[in-house]
């Protein structure tokens, strides 16, 4: 009778009750030299009758008792399914199956009569189910030992002859880059201490104002300009000495913009209006009132602002001025602090000369003409309006990070009969520094004729009375703070930032209003950001 599997082990193979373990093991068994049923045997080797049969594949095991086919030789088509019971293939036979013992003792049945029919190696394996061969004797696989990598440390002594004999560029190499190291370090510190050396100081100076604004004082140190004459630079606001023009608050001088059709009415600047400036301190009465006349083109300035400068006492020539400010924000606003003579001593401007200090445009950090990350400083002089040698005599300095609104800085002027210099909060950060070592006409290089009107002329040289070398900047100046808006003197260049007037154009001011909730929408609506704000002002002079 066939040796047959425990329960436990049947009910594992046939029925798959408990999961097999993944691996397979087979039994290793002892050589036999008898040729018995325990004798190893050649799988691959013909089969003799003569020799037990070796157990058939399990491609080919049949599950029935008789010698017949238990399965057709036709192929079997399953479905995407990595598991196949015996149910699920086709029985041409109606008697139970049972499942032929594998890994027994012996390692096959020999007491059974029927042997497994011989099939084509050619046709497709028959599907069956799948079993699991495991050795008892082994419960976990041995981890295969790791491969050592070979070494290719060297075992004997390692030469080096160069701990022996030291090669002598080598040693000079080392010293060269300490030596030259050196040099560089010793000639930064002597360049930093000749130029701190050289840089040339403006003495002993007394001061002469100092201004924190506690009160605004317009009867002893300040003066408004109340003027609609666009001070040489059509500019497009009228000032006024309104207190919501410029008034102290907190410590601090406030000139604020404001719209004038808020005060008359929009449609009224452009026609049927005429606006009499009150207070005005002009010399030419022309220019203290307005009349809109939309045929005729005019209009009413339609912004008002403030200018004030400090009173004949509270002048200087040579000396410090130092004022720290806070910038306005806002399209073609123009902040300016600057000085001009009190006496036209040469003639009218810039022959007599102009000091600005500071000046710069409202506009944001995207306006391509300098907006309001840079501030200027410079020198206005020459013999003619049309003949300004400003281009030779000024400078800017930027703020990269921040702008000139965002906080408080320090705008200075040293002025001495040696030089000029114009700065921001510090000597290191100047935007003009000019010595007086060549007189101003001829560091202006002017042609020596030039067309006066209907005839030529020579070129006049009008500081040749003056202080060598010095002259228009030896003469008392005083200081003006104001904050303009707009103008046809080229401040704001034609074509850029979207300007909505023309320089040449003669209704340039009334292009300007035309265009007002444009720029207006530009302008914050606090004072604070929209002013020009003083902290303070102190003037000293040369003692």
């Amino acid at each position: 009778m066939p040796e047959t599997m425990s329960t436990s082990d049947e009910s594992s193979s046939v029925l798959g009750r408990s999961a097999p373990d993944p691996t397979f093991f087979v039994h290793h068994r002892g050589e036999s030299t008898d040729g018995g049923s325990d004798g190893v045997r050649n799988p691959f080797s013909t089969p003799d009758r003569s020799v037990p049969p070796t157990p058939a594949p399990a491609s080919v095991i049949s599950f029935s008792g008789s010698g017949s086919a238990s399965f057709s030789d036709q192929p079997m088509y399953r479905r995407h399914d990595s598991r196949i019971s015996v149910q699920s293939a086709p029985r041409p036979m109606a008697r139970d199956v049972r499942e032929q013992p594998h890994g027994t003792d012996s390692g096959v049945d020999t007491s059974s009569t029927h042997h497994t029919p011989m099939r084509s190696s050619f046709m497709p394996p028959r599907a069956l189910r799948q079993s699991t061969i495991r050795d008892p004797a082994r419960s976990s696989l041995v981890p295969r030992a790791k491969r050592m990598m070979r070494s290719h440390m060297l075992t004997g002594a390692i030469e080096k002859p160069w701990v022996a004999e030291k090669d002598a560029k080598e040693t000079w190499s080392y010293w060269i880059v300490y030596v030259i190291a050196f040099i560089g370090v010793a000639a930064a510190v002597i360049r930093c201490y000749f130029s701190y050396a050289q840089t040339p100081l403006i003495g002993n100076v007394c001061l002469i104002l100092e201004d924190n604004f506690d009160t605004f004082d317009t009867q002893n140190v300040w003066m408004h300009e109340v003027s609609m004459s666009g001070f040489g630079n059509s500019e497009f606001e009228m000032t006024t000495d309104s207190p919501n023009n410029s008034f102290v608050r907190d410590g601090r001088l406030y000139i604020v913009p404001t719209l004038t059709s808020d005060v008359i009415g929009y449609n009224n600047i452009f026609n049927g209006y005429t606006y009499n400036l009150t207070g005005c301190t002009d010399g030419n009465s022309t220019n203290c009132g307005a009349v809109s006349n939309e045929t005729l083109g005019t209009v009413i300035p339609p912004v008002m602002s403030a200018r004030i400068h400090t009173r004949e006492p509270y002048t200087i020539k040579y000396g410090k001025v130092e004022i720290t400010a806070k910038l306005p924000r806002g399209d073609w606003l123009w902040p300016a602090l600057w000085m001009l003579p009190l006496d036209d001593a040469y003639g009218p401007w810039p022959r007599s000369g102009e000091i600005d200090i500071m000046e710069a445009r409202g506009n944001s950090q995207e306006y391509k003409a300098q907006g309001i990350d840079y501030v200027r400083g410079s020198l206005n002089w020459g013999p003619f309006t049309w003949l300004n040698g400003v281009s030779k005599t000024f400078g800017w300095w930027t703020n990269r990070r921040k702008t000139f609104a965002d906080g408080f800085h320090t705008y200075s002027l040293e002025w001495t009969p040696e030089f000029i210099r114009i700065y921001v909060d510090s000597r290191l950060t100047y935007m003009l520094f000019h010595k007086f070592d060549e007189p101003f006409f001829d560091l202006g290089g002017f042609p020596p004729v030039v067309q006066n009107g209907s005839q030529f002329i020579e070129t006049p040289n009008p500081w040749a009375s003056g202080t060598k070398n010095v002259a228009p900047f030896d003469q008392p100046f005083y200081l003006i703070v104001n904050l303009a808006v707009g103008g046809t003197s080229g401040w704001f260049p034609d074509g850029v930032g979207n300007k909505p007037w023309l320089d040449g154009s003669i209704s340039a001011m009334r292009d300007f209003a035309e265009k007002q909730d444009e720029w207006y929408a530009t302008w914050p609506q606090t004072i604070e950001e929209r002013a020009l704000v003083v902290d303070s002002v102190k003037m000293w002079r040369l003692c």
